[in-house]
């Protein structure tokens, strides 16, 4: 049994290390792992400078690929059209984070609405 003034410094500490968890997670390269529980677990692609990050990756059918806009000043719109499968973001604003799970095997374009050289291809095995 914890007493008191133990639990009391846990919370403290937990609250003290979670923002600095938060930040780590957000700040993974491409292509590894999000920590679970902190966000949706994923493989991270920014967009950032009018490219993506990394510009090709290969997936297991199922899993999530979660499309970040790291740019700070522009709009991206993410999306997919394909005859097996389709994805569209919308826009996309500064920060924001979209998970997109791939259902089908394949290969896939990933382009920007917004931005037509932009292109991420995703081999889902």
């Amino acid at each position: 049994m914890l007493s008191l003034a133990t639990a009391k410094l846990r919370k403290s500490r937990l609250a003290f290390l979670l923002p600095s968890l938060a930040a780590l997670g957000a700040g993974m390269l491409a292509g590894i792992p999000v920590v679970g529980g902190l966000q949706a677990a994923g493989i991270v692609v920014s967009q950032k400078g009018r490219m993506f990050h990394p510009d090709s990756l290969s997936v297991k059918k199922g899993e999530t690929v979660i499309i970040v806009n790291d740019d700070s000043d522009l709009l991206h719109h993410a999306y997919i059209e394909s005859p097996t499968f389709s994805f569209d973001s919308g826009d996309q604003d500064p920060g924001s984070r979209t998970p997109v799970v791939f259902t089908q095997p394949g290969i896939f374009q990933v382009l920007c609405g917004i931005h037509p050289k932009m292109k991420l291809t995703v081999r889902v095995n």
